[in-house]
């Protein structure tokens, strides 16, 4: 379903597909948002409502009490648990990524490679290395499944 502004200016939304959710929070990470919950958990009939959306609830309130500002809840404690510290860690990557490495991001995450990357950039192939590196963006590349396979199991 799609998101909507509620009641006390949170925004809700409903995925199904556990990527969507990993993309959709290191968006709203990017973008500042003070603190994102996570539900994982069956929806009736995939509608608002449901255990997903008590999880997500309880999430929010977590979340307003951590440090990095997110947390999820879900079927699974334990699994929800490891999906949290997985997208923590993500969050942190992205929070702390400089702007010139989100250059280097955003162009070799729509399909570019580094070359015509630097192109784009009128930089060298090398500096676009070194940008993504510094933007540890290979290791963001590697938790967003594994944040994924985490929600889904999360969920039940």
């Amino acid at each position: 379903m799609p998101f909507v502004l509620s009641v006390g200016e949170e925004l809700e939304g409903v995925l199904a597909d556990p990527a969507a959710v990993v993309e959709a929070v290191l968006r709203l990470v990017r973008e500042g948002a003070r603190s994102i919950g996570v539900g994982a958990g069956p929806l009736p009939d995939g509608t608002r409502g449901g255990p997903a959306h008590l999880y997500a609830l309880r999430a929010a309130d977590a979340a307003a009490q951590r440090a990095v500002r997110l947390a999820v809840r879900g079927a699974v404690p334990s699994e929800a648990a490891d999906a949290q510290a997985v997208l923590g860690a993500l969050a942190v990557v992205v929070q702390r990524r400089s702007a010139p490495a989100w250059e280097a991001v955003e162009l070799v995450g729509a399909g570019h490679t580094q070359a015509g990357a630097a192109a784009a950039l009128g930089i060298s192939r090398q500096a676009v290395g070194q940008r993504l590196a510094a933007g540890l963006w290979e290791l963001e590349r590697e938790l967003r499944p594994t944040a994924a396979r985490l929600l889904a199991r999360a969920a039940g």
